[in-house]
């Protein structure tokens, strides 16, 4: 990153009283978590179970096939080894020192940012870490399941991950609150996403602040809408442009 440009970021950074971090996949691969629509990205590679992941990433095929479902849905999209990387952690200390300045959505379902410290985080397509039963609505936290077959509730009704599955709608609290904080700020940091999947993707349109920030390795079409395009590692980025 040019020092002028990192030098302008800054500025807009200590001068902003309302800042939201929009991120995708690419914020958790520096954890261990394969992104998505990159060349080594999950929907990238071949699936051993015979269908599309995207397929198996849906709520017809939960329904039908949940024990097939739960299998590739621990084995593959729950990492119960990642740790928070320099992203996580130089978002969450951003907030501990100025703790109603920004506001997080990720469209990752990893909880990383929350094991990090990050508590203003909303979270667009839900997340790994809680599940509900289906049958009388009880909550349960991943430590509470178990990770092997297909987890009940104490009732005996299947559970199901709180995440939006393909043919689901994504949760009208967080797409409104997400709306809200975004209409609001006055600096829009993009991180980690191609910017490729709505509802998410058009959360820039409710923008009306200073600047849009993008950070992505590889180029976006988002990037003609950002005032301030940056190329290199988001982990290292974020460091750069929150550090005091």
């Amino acid at each position: 990153m040019e020092q002028k440009v990192l030098e302008e970021i800054r500025r807009l950074v200590k001068e902003s009283k309302r800042i939201v971090f929009l991120g995708g996949a690419g914020v958790s691969t520096g954890s261990g978590i394969p992104d998505f629509r990159s060349p080594q990205g999950l929907y990238n590679i071949h699936s051993k179970y015979g269908v599309p992941y995207e397929v198996m990433l849906s709520h017809e095929y939960f329904m039908e096939k949940t024990e097939v479902f739960y299998d590739f849905y621990f084995s593959t999209m729950v990492n119960f080894e990642a740790k928070p990387n320099k992203a996580h952690i130089a978002l969450a200390e951003f907030e501990r020192r100025r703790p109603n300045d920004i506001v997080i959505i990720t469209q990752n379902i990893d909880g990383l940012h929350q094991k990090a410290g990050s508590k203003r985080v909303l979270e667009a397509h839900g997340t790994t870490e809680s599940y509900h039963c289906q049958r009388c609505g009880k909550h349960y936290s991943l430590s509470e399941i178990s990770h092997v077959g297909v987890p009940h509730c104490s009732c005996g009704g299947v559970l199901k991950p709180d995440v939006v599955l393909y043919g689901e709608s994504l949760d009208e609290d967080v797409l409104s609150n997400s709306a809200a904080a975004v209409n609001y700020a006055d600096l829009l940091i993009v991180g980690g996403t191609s910017m490729k999947v709505y509802p998410i993707a058009m959360m820039p349109s409710y923008f009306k602040g200073k600047a849009i920030v993008m950070i992505n390795k590889e180029p976006t079409d988002f990037d003609r809408v950002a005032d301030y395009v940056i190329r290199d590692d988001i982990g290292e980025a974020l460091e750069a442009i929150l550090k005091e």
